[in-house]
């Protein structure tokens, strides 16, 4: 009897658009990488936005990018999909986030044709709006969101979600963040011309 084929390997660059050392965000992407581990053929590897510089095509040597930036490109360009986490910033994505996606649109836009999922965390509507203006410059960057399920996590209502350090600890969360990275991991198969 023949044995069945393992699954696709998926590989998934997360970002976070908060920088700071405890952000609520960031531990939205640790809860990810460890539901991950229940996922056969999806892997997520963290890609750390902080060290990039400012965008200034200065920096731009004939045709090439500072060695910082390249790495970070780099790693966009070898992954299959995209997992944003950030918070809202005056109805929107952050700066770094916001720096970080636009030199990876440099040519050539290493983010064409790529499956991407947003998941957010904050106070009131948690960071939902960030995530509505994600997906408009992901329509300028050829990038493909999946559209259900939506992920948007307040941080500060009862149970608590995060632990000191910022860590994800609700359940319920947790189980959300798996139905999106499945769902992910299939949209990615799909845009690839595979089967899930």
């Amino acid at each position: 009897m023949a044995t069945a084929a393992p699954p696709p390997i998926i590989k998934v660059a997360a970002l976070c658009g908060s920088l700071r050392k405890g952000s609520y965000n960031r531990g939205l992407l640790r809860g990810a990488m460890e539901v991950a581990k229940s996922i056969n053929g999806l892997e997520i590897e963290y890609v750390d936005i902080s060290p990039l510089p400012f965008l200034n095509t200065d920096l731009e040597v004939d045709g090439t990018y500072p060695p910082v930036v390249e790495a970070f490109r780099q790693k966009i360009l070898a992954a299959d999909s995209v997992l944003f986490a950030s918070p809202e910033y005056n109805y929107s994505v952050t700066g770094p986030l916001k720096n970080a996606i636009d030199w990876a649109s440099r040519p050539p836009n290493v983010w064409a044709d790529k499956a991407a999922a947003i998941v957010s965390t904050g106070g009131g509507f948690g960071g939902g709006r960030s995530q509505y203006h994600l997906r408009q410059i992901g329509v300028y960057l050829n990038l493909h969101f999946i559209n259900k399920p939506e992920f948007f996590l307040n941080a500060f209502q009862p149970p608590p979600k995060f632990d000191t350090e910022g860590n994800l600890i609700d359940d319920a969360a947790k189980e959300k963040l798996k139905e999106i990275l499945l769902s992910l991991y299939t949209f990615t198969l799909r845009l690839q011309g595979k089967c899930a």
